[in-house]
Protein backbone atom coordinates (compact mmCIF):
# COMPACT_ATOMS: atom_id res chain seq x y z
CA UNK A 1 0.00 0.00 0.00
CA UNK A 2 1.24 3.51 -0.76
CA UNK A 3 1.95 6.23 1.79
CA UNK A 4 -0.85 8.38 0.35
CA UNK A 5 -3.34 5.51 0.74
CA UNK A 6 -2.33 4.93 4.35
CA UNK A 7 -2.57 8.66 5.04
CA UNK A 8 -6.11 8.69 3.69
CA UNK A 9 -7.28 5.52 5.46
CA UNK A 10 -5.86 6.58 8.84
CA UNK A 11 -6.62 10.32 8.44
CA UNK A 12 -2.95 11.20 8.86
CA UNK A 13 -1.89 14.82 8.47
CA UNK A 14 1.12 15.24 6.14
CA UNK A 15 3.94 17.35 7.57
CA UNK A 16 6.41 16.50 4.79
CA UNK A 17 5.11 14.56 1.84
CA UNK A 18 8.06 14.14 -0.49
CA UNK A 19 7.08 10.85 -2.14
CA UNK A 20 3.48 9.93 -1.41
CA UNK A 21 3.58 7.03 -3.89
CA UNK A 22 6.25 5.19 -1.86
CA UNK A 23 5.14 1.65 -0.98
CA UNK A 24 4.77 0.66 2.67
CA UNK A 25 5.59 -2.99 3.20
CA UNK A 26 5.67 -3.24 6.98
CA UNK A 27 5.90 -1.25 10.18
CA UNK A 28 8.34 -0.56 12.97
CA UNK A 29 7.58 1.15 16.26
CA UNK A 30 10.31 2.68 18.37
CA UNK A 31 11.68 5.82 19.96
CA UNK A 32 15.30 4.87 20.59
CA UNK A 33 16.96 6.09 17.40
CA UNK A 34 19.92 3.72 17.45
CA UNK A 35 17.53 0.80 17.97
CA UNK A 36 15.39 1.88 15.02
CA UNK A 37 18.47 2.26 12.80
CA UNK A 38 19.44 -1.32 13.44
CA UNK A 39 16.00 -2.90 13.23
CA UNK A 40 13.63 -0.98 10.95
CA UNK A 41 13.50 -2.42 7.46
CA UNK A 42 13.37 -0.75 4.09
CA UNK A 43 9.76 0.04 3.25
CA UNK A 44 8.53 0.16 6.84
CA UNK A 45 6.28 2.87 8.21
CA UNK A 46 8.05 4.01 11.37
CA UNK A 47 5.79 5.09 14.24
CA UNK A 48 7.43 7.27 16.89
CA UNK A 49 7.01 10.23 19.21
CA UNK A 50 10.52 11.50 18.47
CA UNK A 51 10.47 14.82 16.66
CA UNK A 52 13.99 16.19 16.50
CA UNK A 53 15.94 16.53 13.26
CA UNK A 54 17.77 13.25 13.89
CA UNK A 55 14.67 11.30 12.81
CA UNK A 56 15.49 12.38 9.25
CA UNK A 57 18.91 10.73 9.35
CA UNK A 58 17.50 7.55 10.90
CA UNK A 59 14.70 7.38 8.33
CA UNK A 60 17.20 7.88 5.51
CA UNK A 61 19.64 5.26 6.79
CA UNK A 62 16.85 2.76 7.43
CA UNK A 63 15.11 3.58 4.13
CA UNK A 64 11.68 3.63 5.76
CA UNK A 65 8.74 4.68 3.60
CA UNK A 66 7.48 7.21 6.09
CA UNK A 67 7.60 8.43 9.65
CA UNK A 68 4.29 8.56 11.50
CA UNK A 69 4.38 10.84 14.52
CA UNK A 70 1.80 9.70 17.05
CA UNK A 71 0.07 11.60 19.87
CA UNK A 72 -0.06 14.89 17.92
CA UNK A 73 3.71 15.32 17.99
CA UNK A 74 4.86 18.25 15.84
CA UNK A 75 8.11 18.96 14.03
CA UNK A 76 9.64 22.38 13.55
CA UNK A 77 9.82 24.10 10.17
CA UNK A 78 13.51 23.33 9.72
CA UNK A 79 12.96 19.60 10.23
CA UNK A 80 10.10 19.66 7.69
CA UNK A 81 12.33 21.47 5.19
CA UNK A 82 15.17 18.97 5.60
CA UNK A 83 12.72 16.07 5.31
CA UNK A 84 11.50 17.37 1.96
CA UNK A 85 15.09 17.82 0.75
CA UNK A 86 15.96 14.26 1.80
CA UNK A 87 12.73 12.83 0.33
CA UNK A 88 11.41 11.68 3.73
CA UNK A 89 7.65 11.44 4.24
CA UNK A 90 6.46 12.57 7.67
CA UNK A 91 2.85 12.33 8.79
CA UNK A 92 1.16 12.83 12.13
CA UNK A 93 -1.82 11.51 14.02
CA UNK A 94 -3.59 12.24 17.27
CA UNK A 95 -3.76 8.49 17.94
CA UNK A 96 -1.54 6.94 20.59
CA UNK A 97 1.35 4.85 19.32
CA UNK A 98 -0.57 1.71 20.19
CA UNK A 99 -3.73 2.85 18.40
CA UNK A 100 -1.78 3.93 15.32
CA UNK A 101 -0.04 0.56 15.16
CA UNK A 102 -3.32 -1.34 15.49
CA UNK A 103 -4.95 0.68 12.71
CA UNK A 104 -1.86 0.41 10.53
CA UNK A 105 -1.79 -3.36 10.95
CA UNK A 106 -5.29 -3.52 9.51
CA UNK A 107 -4.37 -1.75 6.26
CA UNK A 108 -0.95 -3.13 5.33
Amino acid sequence: MKVCDIAEKLSLKPLSLADSSREVTGAYIGDLLSWVMGRAESGDAWITIMSNVNIIAVASLSDVSCIILSENVEIDDETAKIALQKQINILKTSLTTYEASVFLSKVI
